[in-house]
């Protein structure tokens, strides 16, 4: 749950690192958060629909179920899109990669697994040129 307060917290803040868990819990609660959505709204509004569209073909529409949860899913999507690049931005900084990296996810095919392979790579031990390094504010100190 911390993680995913810090990421909202830090809500459009491309600065910094982010450590590993940060990105995959939060990323983790948005795609569990879709998927309730999904499965509330739009799949059995999808399944109205071809019910519908077997008995009487042409004449299938998306029951205001499925709208509802479309619309849902719109705000939502909007409204976690700044958090969700800025904590994807930290994290690459994290490997200390510039956040336009994040740019090779438009790359078709490709470009999504590219991204996917940084964010899973650990980050670099130490302060890097992003700051310090996340991980080390939270080990205790050695003597």
């Amino acid at each position: 749950m911390e993680s995913i307060r810090t990421v909202l917290s830090k809500y459009a803040d491309f600065n910094g690192r982010a450590r590993r868990s940060e990105y995959w819990w939060y990323t983790l609660a948005y795609t569990i958060v879709v998927l309730l959505i999904e499965a509330i709204f739009i799949f059995p509004a999808i399944g109205q629909m071809s019910t519908a569209a077997a008995e009487n073909p042409g004449a299938a529409q998306m029951p205001a179920m499925g709208v509802v949860g479309y619309v849902i899913l719109g705000i939502l999507s909007l409204a976690l899109l700044l958090p969700s690049l800025a904590v994807t931005v930290r994290r690459l900084h994290d490997s200390d990669k510039s956040g336009f990296f994040i740019l090779l996810g438009l790359i078709p095919f490709v470009g999504g697994i590219i991204v996917l392979v940084m964010v899973i790579l650990p980050g670099t031990v130490g302060p890097n040129r992003f700051g310090p390094d996340p991980k080390a504010a939270e080990l205790p100190a050695q003597a």
